[in-house]
């Protein structure tokens, strides 16, 4: 219904005018027509479907969640990080991002003067940046966005992104008018300035993390300040205008929905859910048609001989449930991955085991209501259990990496980076299948076909082949997938 209302509201911007120009197909309206009000719900929509559509994808195969179905070949490239800048994998998240929703938010910045509004697009602006930046370090900030006056604007390195847009969304905040309100059409979080202060601060304090990862100790005081003030979101901040219809389906689910024997599950994932008799196992991953069991797939197995051999059939692994995700809403930032930021936060800075605890819990348990699966209390007095973890940060890490799971993989991707978690497992595909005793469950395997060499996983992504062919001040040489972004520097 919000989606069918918010295309209802733009058809009757469309038609509500009487002195037409005869050249300008009223079908067509430019920005200029489209109030600031009826714009935002694009900008939301732009970075929403980066992040959920493509990004959703290819974060899944990283984050070792799914896997290619031996039977097809869709994935292939992604499943063995056979990526380049010719792949395009990423070219469409750019597009999106620059110009579809930073130049939006620039568009609007001219129309109104409300703070309440310029500060929710100011929210808006740092996650996009924070998404581009996550993925290949260095892209355009300081030049970018000025049209034709600059078409090729430089690369800026990814710290300058992080700290400058940090630093808009403090002089947003503070220039908020007490007297003014969000007008903009918004069904995400439904014009709750203190909604969206909450979700700024836990963009902050995700960022913060990675910063204060990179070696810039001094965020570390602003992380504890923000945990400490407690100011964040209520709920899950998520893009939910998606129904079980044709043409209005989770774009993830839409762009797979004639390819749906393509994922299955990954080794990893399944591994770690097992071994953890958790109960969410069952709520994305299928039991294999064959016996019932739940199988997962090794990274970039399904054309090794050696590791699967030739009879390997789709029957053999457990394929994901595509059924939930019909109308699934994208997850900006789900309140469980929020618990387990502040939980680190507090064991690490903080030094205060019972708040960590605490979060913690609260983020399990967050997760299991999210998936609608009973089970958590059970869950965290056994496998799950804080009292009894040797290493209460390792857990922390590996709980956000399982609940993550269908709700945000770019971030479960971003997280695995930045702290090691799930480690990279020092064996191979074919001596973990060989002898499963070796094997830590839930760690990364290196894909067992693997295009940039053994012992590699995918660390960012090359920059967008449109920006290599446009912009002139594209960084040489190429970036690869086995680089790294600047705030993961272990």
């Amino acid at each position: 219904m919000k989606k069918i209302y918010l295309l209802a509201a733009a058809g009757m911007l469309m038609v509500s005018s009487c002195d037409l120009d005869i050249n300008q197909d009223p079908n067509y309206p430019t920005k200029a027509d489209i109030s600031a009000e009826l714009q935002f719900p694009s900008v939301i929509s732009a970075i929403a479907d980066a992040s959920g559509d493509q990004m959703f994808n290819y974060g899944g195969f990283f984050a070792q969640y799914f896997e290619q179905m031996p039977e097809a070949n869709q994935y292939n490239d992604i499943a063995e990080l056979n990526i380049d800048e010719s792949k395009d994998i990423f070219n469409r998240c750019y597009m999106n991002l620059y110009a579809g929703a930073l130049m939006d938010i620039e568009d609007i910045k001219t129309k109104t003067s409300n703070t309440a509004n310029l500060f929710a697009c100011q929210v808006m602006r740092t996650q996009a940046f924070q998404l581009l930046v996550d993925n290949t370090s260095e892209t355009p900030y300081l030049e970018a966005l000025q049209g034709g006056s600059n078409s090729s604007p430089k690369f800026d390195d990814g710290k300058t992104v992080y700290e400058g847009v940090l630093k808009e969304l403090d002089d947003a905040e503070a220039a908020i008018d007490g007297s003014d309100v969000i007008t903009l059409t918004d069904p995400m979080l439904n014009k709750n300035l203190s909604q969206w202060k909450g979700y700024a601060n836990a963009l902050r304090l995700r960022m913060f993390l990675r910063l204060i990862d990179a070696g810039l100790t001094e965020y570390t005081a602003k992380a504890t300040a923000l945990v400490a003030a407690g100011d964040f979101f209520t709920g899950d901040v998520t893009w939910d205008v998606f129904s079980d219809q044709e043409g209005q389906y989770n774009p993830w689910y839409q762009s797979v929905f004639r390819l749906t024997q393509n994922h299955c599950a990954a080794y990893p994932i399944v591994s770690y859910m097992e071994a953890t008799a958790d109960p969410r196992l069952g709520y994305a991953i299928k039991t294999r048609s064959s016996d019932g069991t739940y199988v997962g797939q090794f990274p970039g197995s399904k054309q090794d001989v050696n590791v699967v051999g030739t009879s390997y059939k789709n029957s053999d692994v457990s394929g994901i449930n595509y059924d939930i995700t019909h109308a699934m809403p994208i997850y900006l930032f789900t309140q469980s991955e929020l618990q387990f930021l502040i939980a680190e936060v507090q064991m690490r800075f903080n030094n205060n085991a019972s708040a960590a605890k605490a979060a913690y819990e609260a983020g399990v348990a967050a997760d299991f209501a999210l998936r609608g699966v009973s089970g958590a209390d059970g869950f965290l007095a056994a496998a799950g259990s804080w009292d009894a973890a040797a290493n209460k940060l390792n857990l922390i890490y590996m709980q956000k990496w399982t609940a993550l799971f269908m709700h945000d993989h770019m971030e479960a991707w971003s997280e695995i980076r930045r702290t090691d978690v799930p480690a990279l497992s020092p064996y191979t595909a074919l001596e973990i299948k060989a002898d499963a005793t070796i094997y830590t469950p839930g760690n990364l395997i290196s894909p067992a076909v693997n295009k940039k060499g053994d012992g590699n996983i995918a660390m960012c992504l090359p920059y967008s082949s449109s920006c290599r062919k446009f912009n002139v001040n594209t960084p040489t040489p190429a970036r690869q997938i086995t680089d790294k972004v600047f705030w993961d520097v272990k």
